[in-house]
C-alpha cells in the first residue's frame, strides 16, 4: 500500500508540475512569461453575441409560434415495420425548391422532436422550435432581385437507420412524400400540392407564395407572392390564396400520403370488390407480361361475390379470384378459421422432391398416422391417394399461393400434398430404406402443424433470435452472415451488418457466404445499402413505373434504384445462397450482388421472381379483410422487365439429393465454400 500510495503521489507531483509548464511561454528574450499578465487588469472580456431573433415570443408576441403538436395517424400495415428511433424533423423544403431529391439534411439545421407509439399503436409527436432556425434561406418571390429570402419547412416523420441520432444521406434525401405536413402528387413527380408548411422570416420585408400560379406548381416563376412577418409563419397550402397565420402552439397532424390504404371496408361485397378491381386492374403493372384477361375474371367472379351472403362466401371467392393472378406479392388475409377447415389435418409427414423426380420422406413426427401406419423417414412415397404421386403434386392448391414462378409453386405443392381437412383418409404407398417391397398404408389425418413449419421454413416460428447473425465457418476461415428479413428493426440490422463487415476487414477474411435462402423482403432500399459494403463505385439497377392517373399510361419515377458504396468495403470473394423462399427485396439484394460478377450466386432454385412494389396497392375490404396488389413496374435502365416472373438465377444449381433433402449435409453452403476456395 505504501508503495502504491508513493507511486499516486509521484504522478501527481509530475502532473502538477507539467501543467505549471504549460501555463508559461517563452519570449524571444528566453525569459519565461506567465500568460496570466498578458491580460491588462482593466480590460473588458466581450461576451459572445447571441444570435438575433426576428421575433421574441412571450407576452410581446403571444401568437409567434414555439410549440407544435400532433398525430401521426397510419394505415399502411407496414408503416411501423421495422422503426427504431422515430422522430419527427423540422424538414428543410430547399429539396424540394430545387427540385432536388438529393438534397441532403445538414446536420445543423436537424430540430427533432420526440414520437411517442401509444399502447393502441397510436402515435403522437411534439416539436419545440428553435429560436433562430439553421435551414436553408430560400429566395423565393420571383422579383427578380437578390434577397435574404426565407428558410421554408415541413413537419416529418422520420426514422433512424445509420449512424448517429440524426439522419445521413443514407438514411434520406430531398424531400418527404408520405407521413409530413405536406400532401405530394405521385402522379406529379412529388410536387407538393398542399398541405402545411413553416416559414421563418428574418424581417418583414420578405414575400412568399399566396398560390400556386396558373401552372399549379409551388415555387415557380408564375407564383403570385405576398409579404409576409418575420418569424415563424404556418402557411395553410389547402386554402386559396394561401392562408399565413401565427399560433404559439398549433396542431399539426401529419398526413400518409399515397401509402395510405384504400378503405372499402364501409361497402356491400359487390360495391368493394367492384371498386377494387377497376383500380388494381388498372393499376396493375405485369398485366401483358403474365397474360391477365380482366374482362374475362370480372365476369366470372363478379356473380359470385353478388352470390355471396357471408363474410365466408365473400372471403372464398376472393381467395379464388387471387390464385387466377400468377404473382406472388397478390395476397389476401389469412383467416386461420378457413385454412384449418381446409389444410389444417395432416400426417406428420415432410416430404421432398429430389432431383431425379423422386419423392422422399425427410422426416416424420412422433405420434402420428405416418409414425404409426409405420412410414419411416428416408421412405419413398409411390402413390398417394391412388395416384402417381408426382400426378397427385401436380394438383395440389397452395393455401400460401399464388406463385410467380413454378418452381416456387412446385415446392409449396409438395408441401400441401400432406395437407387435408381433418379426418380426411387415403392411401398411400412406399418403400422404407433398405426395403425392396413397397408397403401401403390407409392415413386418416389429424390437427398438426408442426410438419408444415418444417416444409416451409419461412414460416416457422424460429427460436429467438437476430435478423443478422455472423460467424467464422471451419476449418474453411470463410465469413458467414445469414440475413432473415429486410423487415426488421432497422437500426438493429444495420448496426449488425456494420459489426460483422467490420470484424471480417479487420480479420482479412478472405471470403464471405451470405445466406439468404429464407429471407421475406422488406425494405428494399435497405437491402441495396447492405450491398453497397461489396462496391467501390455507384451502380445504376432499375426503376420503378406506376400508372399515372393523369396520362392513363405507365410512367417511371424520377429515381433510379441504384448501387452506392458503404462507408466499408468488404474486397474478398463472395458467395450469395438463394431459394424460392428468397423473396421481394431478398431479390433485388442478390441481384445486385451478382453485379459485375461480384457473387457467385448458389441454390437448389431460383429466388421467387415477385418483385411488384406494393406499398400503394394496399385495400381494406368488408369483413375485416385486406388484400395486396402490386403497383410499381421494375425495370432495368435499358427498359426490360427485372426479376418479375423469373426469379434471379443462380450461377451454381446443386441438385437436390437424398442426402440434401434429409438434412444429412447443406449442399448449397458446401458448394458455395468450395467455389470460394477453388
Amino acid at each position: 500500500m505504501m508503495k502504491n500510495s508513493a507511486a499516486v503521489l509521484l504522478v501527481a507531483f509530475l502532473l502538477g508540475s507539467a501543467a505549471l509548464a504549460c501555463l508559461s511561454t517563452t519570449n524571444p528574450d528566453g525569459e519565461g512569461q506567465d500568460r496570466g499578465d498578458a491580460q491588462a487588469p482593466n480590460e473588458e472580456i466581450t461576451p459572445t453575441s447571441l444570435p438575433f431573433i426576428a421575433v421574441q415570443p412571450g407576452s410581446a408576441n403571444p401568437d409567434e409560434p414555439v410549440f407544435i403538436i400532433g398525430e401521426i395517424p397510419y394505415t399502411s400495415p407496414f408503416f411501423l415495420e421495422g422503426t427504431a428511433e422515430p422522430f419527427v424533423l423540422l424538414e428543410d423544403q430547399a429539396g424540394f425548391v430545387r427540385r432536388d431529391r438529393e438534397f441532403q439534411f445538414l446536420l445543423n439545421s436537424q430540430a427533432i422532436g420526440p414520437v411517442e407509439i401509444h399502447q393502441d399503436q397510436s402515435l403522437t409527436y411534439s416539436l419545440a422550435l428553435p429560436a433562430v432556425p439553421q435551414g436553408t434561406f430560400q429566395d423565393v418571390d420571383n422579383d427578380d432581385q437578390a434577397e435574404a429570402g426565407v428558410q421554408i419547412f415541413a413537419i416529418a416523420y422520420w426514422s433512424n437507420i445509420w449512424g448517429g441520432p440524426f439522419l445521413e444521406k443514407r438514411d434520406g434525401s430531398g424531400w418527404s412524400t408520405a407521413y409530413a405536413s405536406t400532401i405530394t402528387d405521385p402522379a406529379r413527380d412529388d410536387e407538393v400540392v398542399g398541405g402545411t408548411v413553416m416559414v421563418w422570416s428574418p424581417d418583414g420585408q420578405q414575400n412568399f407564395p399566396t398560390g400556386f400560379g396558373p401552372d399549379g406548381l409551388l415555387f415557380t416563376a408564375d407564383d403570385p407572392v405576398g409579404p409576409i412577418p418575420a418569424g415563424y409563419n404556418l402557411v395553410n397550402l389547402d386554402q386559396q390564396p394561401f392562408r399565413s397565420y401565427k399560433e404559439a402552439r398549433p396542431e399539426i397532424n401529419l398526413i400518409e400520403g399515397a401509402a395510405q390504404v384504400t378503405d372499402l371496408s364501409d361497402l356491400n361485397f359487390q360495391e368493394a370488390f367492384d371498386v377494387f378491381f377497376e383500380k388494381a386492374a388498372r393499376e396493375y403493372p405485369f398485366t401483358a407480361d403474365k397474360d391477365i384477361d380482366w374482362e374475362t375474371l370480372y365476369q366470372e367472379y363478379s356473380p359470385r361475390i353478388a352470390k355471396a351472403r357471408s363474410e365466408e362466401g365473400f372471403y372464398t371467392a376472393l381467395r379464388d379470384f387471387t390464385l387466377e393472378i400468377p404473382d406472388a406479392h397478390v395476397s389476401l388475409s389469412f383467416e386461420p378459421a378457413v385454412f384449418n377447415d381446409t389444410s389444417g389435418g395432416s400426417f406428420g409427414l415432410v416430404l421432398a422432391e429430389l432431383s431425379d423426380g423422386s419423392v422422399i420422406c425427410t422426416q416424420v413426427l412422433p405420434d402420428t398416422p405416418a409414425e404409426r401406419a409405420g412410414i419411416e423417414p428416408g421412405a419413398q412415397i409411390l402413390t398417394w391417394d391412388g395416384k402417381a404421386v408426382s400426378e397427385a403434386i401436380d394438383q395440389v392448391v397452395s393455401y400460401f399461393g399464388p406463385y410467380s414462378t413454378e418452381h416456387h409453386r412446385r415446392l409449396d405443392q409438395v408441401a400441401f400434398l400432406t395437407r387435408v381437412s381433418p379426418g380426411t383418409r387415403l392411401k398411400v404407398s412406399f418403400r422404407n430404406p433398405g426395403e425392396s417391397e413397397p408397403s401401403e398404408a390407409t392415413l386418416k389425418a389429424e390437427i398438426e402443424y408442426d410438419s408444415l413449419f418444417v416444409a416451409v421454413p419461412i414460416i416457422s416460428p424460429e427460436a429467438l433470435g437476430l435478423p443478422v447473425e455472423g460467424k467464422l465457418l471451419e476449418p474453411s476461415g470463410l465469413g458467414y452472415i445469414r440475413i432473415s428479413s429486410f423487415s426488421e428493426d432497422y437500426n438493429l440490422m444495420a448496426r449488425l451488418w456494420e459489426y460483422y463487415l467490420r470484424s471480417f476487414i479487420e480479420d482479412e477474411v478472405k471470403g464471405l457466404v451470405i445466406d439468404i435462402r429464407n429471407n421475406s423482403g422488406g425494405n428494399g432500399q435497405l437491402a441495396l445499402q447492405f450491398a453497397g459494403y461489396f462496391f467501390d463505385e455507384e451502380i445504376p439497377l432499375y426503376r420503378r413505373l406506376y400508372y399515372n392517373e393523369h396520362t392513363e399510361s405507365f410512367e417511371a419515377t424520377n429515381t433510379t434504384a441504384r448501387i452506392e458504396p458503404g462507408p466499408l468495403h468488404y474486397e474478398g470473394l463472395l458467395a450469395v445462397l438463394v431459394s424460392p423462399y428468397c423473396i421481394s427485396a431478398c431479390e433485388g439484394f442478390a441481384y445486385a450482388l451478382e453485379q459485375e460478377e461480384r457473387a457467385i450466386i448458389v441454390g437448389h432454385f431460383p429466388t421467387a421472381g415477385a418483385f411488384g412494389e406494393v406499398g400503394r396497392g394496399q385495400y381494406d375490404l368488408p369483413g375485416g379483410l385486406s388484400l395486396q396488389f402490386p403497383t410499381g413496374r421494375p425495370e432495368t435502365p435499358a427498359g426490360n422487365l427485372l426479376i418479375e416472373g423469373v426469379g434471379v438465377q443462380p450461377d451454381i444449381i446443386v441438385p437436390v439429393t437424398r442426402e440434401s433433402a434429409m438434412g444429412l449435409e447443406d449442399s448449397v453452403l458446401t458448394a458455395a465454400v468450395e467455389a470460394l476456395l477453388h
